[in-house]
Order: structure tokens, then sequence, then C-alpha cells
């Protein structure tokens, strides 16, 4: 299965996910709603974050939505692949899409043939979208249970950045997508150094997703659409004159 490894990958992150909460003082009731409403790990901590120092509900929920606005840009990928399936299908979709799932999919459906055939869309995304939410509901609630007893000493926090860069690195097969990752990284550093956290991930989305267009253009050229086929003659009709006096008739009545 195409999500496999990267489940492994998502285990220290859902214990993060589920040990964090609890080490803030909100309980293991709050880790588990997070998990399976959120279904967003760096929003999920951010939010732990803004309530664990104090702040308002409403200061933990614009900060997971200014972090999630990725997810937009993954919709908007996704939409011409999902245009004819039905809004509760759609709905769900929505609700299941996580970086990973999306970074399988887009691949499989991109790259045409048999495997990105309509009807096999969605029960490719389905399949590995559930797979990650069950893995990260488990893992959550393993890091509710676990959280306290894991050492210090052992920075499973240092996951998280690693769960990206293995979604990261297949995808730089190309000139214009090391120049989206490279722009869009740095972007998402300064913009984090700014002092600007929380918008970082949106920032390095857009610097990214525009530099990479650059590039391509740069490298391939504008898009040149294919010249419209030249019209066929129209065939001899069984009332033409041999001397060409029908041919007259016929263009003076206008037909061509």
């Amino acid at each position: 299965m195409a999500v496999a490894p990267l489940l492994v990958g998502v285990i220290p992150f859902g214990l993060v996910a589920g040990a964090a909460p609890v080490d803030a003082g909100l309980g293991g009731g709050i880790a588990i709603g997070l998990s399976t409403i959120v279904f967003a790990g760096a929003s999920q901590l951010a939010m732990v974050d803004v309530l664990g120092s104090g702040g308002s509900v409403f200061i933990a929920v614009l900060t997971a939505w200014t972090i999630n606005l990725r997810l937009m840009l993954y919709s908007a990928s996704l939409s011409p692949f999902l245009a004819k399936e039905s809004l509760h299908r759609r709905t769900w979709v929505a609700y299941l899409l996580t970086d990973q799932a999306y970074a399988v999919s887009i691949t499989r459906w991109s790259g045409g043939g048999h495997a990105a055939a309509p009807e096999r869309r969605l029960p490719f995304y389905f399949g590995a979208a559930l797979a990650l939410w069950v893995n990260w509901q488990i893992c959550t609630i393993v890091g509710v249970l676990i959280g306290s007893a894991i050492p210090d000493s052992l920075p499973i926090e240092f996951a998280v950045p690693l769960v990206f860069l293995v979604l990261l690195v297949p995808t730089l097969s190309s000139s214009p997508a090391v120049v989206a990752a490279i722009f869009g990284g740095g972007a998402a550093v300064v913009c984090a150094e700014l002092g600007g956290a929380n918008l970082a991930i949106a920032a390095g989305a857009i610097c990214g997703i525009t530099a990479g267009v650059v590039a391509e253009y740069l490298r391939d050229g504008p898009a040149v659409s294919a010249p419209a086929p030249a019209p066929e003659p129209a065939p001899d009709g069984p009332g033409d004159d041999l001397d060409g006096s029908g041919g007259e008739r016929c263009a003076a009545s206008g037909w061509r």
C-alpha cells in the first residue's frame, strides 16, 4: 500500500499529539477530541500551546485555521479529479484530507493510466486516508496513556519535520520542483524568524507555488495551444453541374 511507509513516520507525531495536551494540563480528553475533530497535527500542537499558556479558545481556533490554510491549496489541486463526485463524498474527502493523503493521491492521479481512472480514485483515497486516520487516533490514545513515561532525553518531537521530509523528497524530480522547495522553505523560515510562525506554512506554500510556476515558465516557455485543424472540403452534391453553373448558384445563395 502506497501509504504504508508514511504510517510508520506518523507514529511519533501522533504520540506527541497525545502527550502534549496532558503535559500542558489540558487532559487526555482534549487530546483525543482534537485528534478526532481537527485531525491536523501541526494545528493541534499550536492549539495546545495557546490553550496551555492561558490563551482563549478563539485565538486557538484562529491559530489552527491559519496553519491549515494550506489545505485550501490541496483541495483546489484535487478538485479537478473529484468534480463529478457527490457533495456527501467530497465532504468526507475534506474531513480526511491530510498532507500524507494528499501527497499519495495527487501523485497517483496525476500519473495517468489505469490507476488514475475516475472509478478508482475515491477507493484509493479513502483507503489511504482512513488508514492514516485510524493510525493517528491510536497513536494519540497511546500518547495520552504513556506520554509521561517517555523520557525527555528522547526527542520524539524531531519526528515531526521528518514526516514532511518523507513527503517532500520523492517530489523533487524536476528543476521547478526543486526551485519551489527552496523558495517555499526559505519563505517559511524567514516568516517564522520574523515572528509570524502561524503564517509560516501559508507563506511558504504561496512563495513555493509562485516560484515553481515561474521556474516552469522559464524552462518551457508559454503554453502554446495546438492549431485548429483545417476544415474539410464539402463533398460534391448530386445536383452539381459539370460546367460550374451549379457552383455559382451555391455561392450566390450563401453556401460554402
